[in-house]
């Protein structure tokens, strides 16, 4: 169920986005050659002929690599969940704020932002 989940996100946010938010996760996870081809590709915003430049690789070898990290990152995030947590966290806080920002509120605003608020803290 998890994987659909993914894959929702990455129709919702992109692929590239979808990899980067994984790789901010997850990272740290990584072995050392995948974590610093992710973060030139995501974080410097390289192409993949400049990483491979940059590191002495293929262009093939950095492609390769950047395939494998970001498929044990979705391994990671299948079994872990803590893209899909942050990110339906983060939507049930915008819309506590999106109530809160009303000024005027009904009661039934104020048992939802309760309810939000119970629900982030589970």
């Amino acid at each position: 169920m998890r994987e659909h989940k993914g894959e929702k996100m990455r129709e919702d946010i992109g692929t590239v986005q979808y990899a980067s938010m994984l790789y901010d996760f997850y990272g740290g996870l990584l072995k050392e050659n995948q974590a610093e081809v992710m973060a030139l590709y995501h974080e410097d915003n390289l192409s993949l002929s400049e990483i491979a430049e940059e590191l002495g690789m293929t262009r093939q070898a950095v492609h390769y690599t950047l395939k494998k990290a970001e498929k044990s990152l979705e391994s990671y995030e299948s079994k872990l969940g803590l893209v899909a947590a942050y990110r339906e966290n983060r939507a049930k806080a915008d819309e506590a704020v999106a109530i809160l920002e009303k000024k005027a509120f009904t009661d039934d605003d104020i048992s939802a932002v309760i309810s939000i608020i119970n629900e982030l803290a589970e």
